[in-house]
Parts: structure tokens; C-alpha cells; sequence
């Protein structure tokens, strides 16, 4: 059995790590290099770092910011936000980070994650979904950092990702985003189901018992957290200990 991983997320405006609910309400939180050697420290399997405005402002993610993460830890680690052409991959990548994010660049040009995917390889593409319930039942996607409702559904969308190169999936669920309640379990199960390769979990966790529900119910490969790393209210290494103890592989 592969192990899970471990991943926290750090949210970044304006070269600072902030943290909101629902997409809203930022606070400021911490320096993302300072954070990051923090967490590399500290047992985490990976980091993800959006910088959570570039879409909206229409603006290239800021790349000092990557190379001083890429500089201060050790573990892989992914970046996202204004990432709209290849040269963003080429230059993320050569810039220290593992893996590139795409979310709103990729619902406007899908053919971004297929020539990304045959210039870097599949491993090196990261679709992230931003979703909400609608009225239907089923999960819309969202772009330009939550902000914008597509007719895109998020399991359908998933699956042409992966069709066309992704070599993972993030599913960030807006309504449970920073509230602390738990991961959408119905939405992970299924994309998890959907497609064949790992899928991240994203937006929800709260204690212990979350993360382990999001292995278990819905077969998630990694499970990605922001508020209760960043605040303290979870440490990693009590996390790992506690999944292993419930039967789940990690590394320790």
C-alpha cells in the first residue's frame, strides 16, 4: 500500500501566507519560506502554495517567493496561481518548485495540461479543482480563486483532466473551505472513483478524524490542510501517529 501523504497548504498574497473561510475573510498568517522550512521540518510529505490572487489580478505568480521556498526546505512541492502558459511551467519549475498547479488557465485552454504534460511529464501537472454544490446535486467548478461560477461539473471535469494529461487532481471544496467540519467525502468519492491518478483532498479539516474519513470513506492518496497546521490545533507528527494507529500507511 502506498503512504499517504501529508500536505500543507499555504495560501499566498502579496509575498505573505494568509488564510480565510469560504475563499473569504483573509488573515494574515506568515512568511511562506519561514512556514514552509517549518513544516519541511516537521514531518510534512509536501507542500502546495497558491498564490491565491494572481488569477483574479490577472498577474503571473510571484516567483521570488518559489525560490526562496525552494532554497529554505527539502520535500517536494507544488505552486499555483496565474499559471497561463507553458513558460509559467518552465519557469516555476526551473525556479525550484516540483509540480505546477493550473485551475483557471486550464477551464480556458484545456490544451494547456496536455502540452504541459508532454513538455514536463504527467508528474509535473497538478489540476486543481475548485467545486461547489449547486442546486442539481451535483459540484460545480469555480475559477479566478473561487470568484466565478463555470458550467463545467467538477467529476466530468476531472476526468477530461486527467484525459488530457493530469498526473494529479486537487479537489478544493468551497463550502467547507477553512470551516473546519470536515472534507466533502461525497465529491472526493467520486472523482476518486472517476479517475487513476492520486487525488488530493482539500478544504474542511478540522481534527484528527477528518483526514482519517478522507482516506478510508473516500480512498484519497493525500490530504492537504491550511487552518489547523497553521494555527497549531493539529500537529503533524501526532497526525501521522494517529493514522498509522488507525491502519493507515504514512510515513513517519
Amino acid at each position: 500500500m502506498l503512504a499517504r501523504r501529508i500536505i500543507p497548504c499555504l495560501d499566498v498574497k502579496n509575498g505573505r501566507v494568509v488564510k480565510g473561510k469560504n475563499f473569504k475573510d483573509i488573515q494574515d498568517v506568515d512568511d511562506p519560506a519561514r512556514l514552509g522550512k517549518y513544516y519541511s521540518d516537521s514531518g510534512a510529505d509536501e507542500l502546495v502554495f497558491y498564490d491565491i490572487t494572481a488569477s483574479n489580478e490577472e498577474r503571473k505568480t510571484s516567483l521570488e517567493f518559489v525560490k526562496k521556498v525552494a532554497h529554505e526546505i527539502n520535500i517536494p512541492f507544488s505552486v499555483g496561481g496565474g499559471v497561463s502558459t507553458i513558460d509559467d511551467f518552465k519557469f516555476i519549475l526551473r525556479s525550484g518548485a516540483d509540480k505546477v498547479s493550473v485551475n483557471s488557465s486550464a477551464v480556458r485552454n484545456p490544451n494547456l495540461i496536455k502540452e504541459a504534460a508532454e513538455r514536463f511529464g504527467n508528474q509535473c501537472v497538478v489540476l486543481s479543482i475548485d467545486a461547489k454544490k449547486n442546486e442539481e446535486g451535483s459540484w460545480s467548478v469555480y475559477v479566478k480563486g473561487g470568484r466565478e461560477k463555470t458550467t463545467l461539473d467538477a467529476v466530468q471535469w476531472a476526468v477530461k483532466g486527467v484525459e488530457l494529461g493530469a498526473g494529479e487532481i486537487v479537489v478544493n471544496s468551497i463550502d467547507e473551505d477553512g470551516m473546519k467540519n470536515g472534507y466533502d467525502l461525497e465529491l472526493l468519492k467520486k472523482i476518486t472513483d472517476a479517475v487513476n491518478v492520486p487525488v488530493i483532498a482539500s478544504g474542511g479539516a478540522g481534527k484528527m478524524e477528518h483526514f482519517l474519513q478522507a482516506v478510508k470513506y473516500a480512498d484519497a492518496d493525500g490530504i492537504l490542510a491550511a487552518s489547523v497546521f497553521h494555527f497549531g490545533e493539529i500537529k503533524i507528527s501526532d497526525l501521522k501517529k494517529y493514522l498509522k494507529e488507525n491502519g493507515i500507511e504514512v510515513r513517519i
